[in-house]
């Protein structure tokens, strides 16, 4: 395979700068948010002791999902020895920590008391999943900031070696951080919409699918910017067919998920509620999740995918997916705290705090901001990698 030439953003178009202008507004906006929430407490917030993880969660575990699929381009071309993905693996590296970044900086804002981060540093419960996930959340940027140095650094790039190494620790260590994000839902066994060992793989299915949509995305409106295609045609079929397979992986294991629920007794009133009787969590599920976020997107990339169409296809689908991603963050961590706690099981539980009534939520604006505000912080930050190092691949008529 011929040497790889990289590039970093030289010229800019106005588009270029008003993408930055608007993600900087939006930020602001977000720190604006979050600054008026630590005022006035949660009380300006849809959230309630019923619900006590609102919009911005939905954001931030999205975003942090998506970062650990965000890296399998990289995994392709040095661990698996795919050398069709090597050109993005620079940029697949540097977007996973982006998006990293942005997902954690939501929770940091969200915490109601941003500077009691520090005990969370410094004292940890080990029988805690969340103090795990704090190790695998910093660990994953140290890992894929070592992957990206032996990437890019011109003497240890000479060997194959230790971009295997480095890139299978960090193969490894996505697996590990989205099995934890997803486990903080599957071991809380008192929400009887989570408690699954299963919400582990359906996690790490999900990553695979919004990371390589981000990274698509990402790739398409670079193209626009560097006026040259970064996605030959070839690349573009193997990214539709990652699309479908991924696609199918996350909609067979979440009818594996529900339709074991289902079956069991304990769980038939809340997969009811969940499916069928939930408002805007069932909406959220059919409509947004597996309409909107699979079957659409799956129906083009599979009848409008191939010959001139597929470019369009790729670029309608990529969104798509990413949509339907929102809506299984909001159907899984609202939905699931939205059906009452089964305090007492077998049992009538009857008081005046809300015992066995759904729980009703809605999000506010600052809840909205904060939690967009983390998307265009990840992509804010990509921006600003592109322009300074070359992570872009250099087509071959440059």
């Amino acid at each position: 395979m011929a040497k790889i030439a990289y590039q970093k953003l030289t010229d800019h178009s106005s588009f270029f700068w008003g993408l930055l202008g608007f993600h900087l507004l939006v930020i602001a906006a977000g720190l604006g948010a979050a600054l008026y929430m630590e005022h006035h407490g949660h009380v300006v917030t849809g959230m309630s002791n019923q619900i006590v993880w609102g919009a911005p969660h939905v954001f931030a575990v999205f975003l942090i999902v998506a970062a650990s699929g965000a890296l399998n381009v990289a995994s392709f071309s040095s661990v698996f020895n795919k050398l069709a993905y090597k050109p993005y693996a620079r940029l697949s590296g540097v977007l996973a920590i982006a998006l990293l970044m942005g997902g954690l900086a939501i929770l940091v804002l969200d915490l109601g008391r941003p500077d009691r981060l520090i005990v969370a540093m410094t004292i940890y419960n080990f029988r805690s999943i969340f103090a795990w996930n704090i190790y695998l959340y910093v660990g994953f940027i140290a890992v894929v900031g070592l992957y990206l140095y032996v990437m890019m650094d011109r003497r240890v790039s000479r060997s194959e070696t230790p971009t295997r190494i480095v890139g299978g620790f960090a193969f490894f260590w996505r697996f590990a951080l989205t099995t934890g994000t997803g486990s903080i839902f599957g071991f809380l066994i008192a929400r009887d919409a989570y408690s699954s060992a299963i919400m582990a793989v359906l996690f790490i299915a999900a990553s695979f699918l919004y990371g390589l949509a981000f990274t698509v995305l990402v790739l398409l409106t670079m193209s626009r910017e560097t006026r040259h295609e970064l996605i030959s045609e070839d690349m573009l079929g193997k990214f539709r067919g990652l699309f479908i397979l991924f696609a199918l992986a996350v909609l067979y294991i979440t009818a594996v998920f529900h339709l074991t629920k289902l079956y069991a007794p304990d769980y038939r009133e809340v997969e009811t509620f969940l499916l069928r009787d939930g408002g805007i969590y069932t909406l959220a599920f059919w409509v947004g999740q597996i309409g909107i976020g699979l079957l659409l997107p799956l129906a083009i990339l599979v009848f409008r995918g191939s010959g001139r169409h597929a470019w369009h296809a790729v670029a309608i689908a990529a969104p798509l997916f990413l949509i339907g991603g929102v809506a299984q963050m909001y159907f899984t961590i609202i939905g699931g705290q939205a059906y009452p706690l089964r305090l007492f099981p077998g049992m009538q539980v009857s008081s005046s705090f809300h015992d066995g009534v759904i729980a009703q939520y809605w999000p506010s604006l600052p809840e909205v901001l904060l939690g967009v505000s983390g998307v265009s912080l990840a992509m804010l930050l990509t921006g600003v990698a592109l322009k300074v190092l070359p992570f872009l691949p250099r087509p071959a008529s440059v």
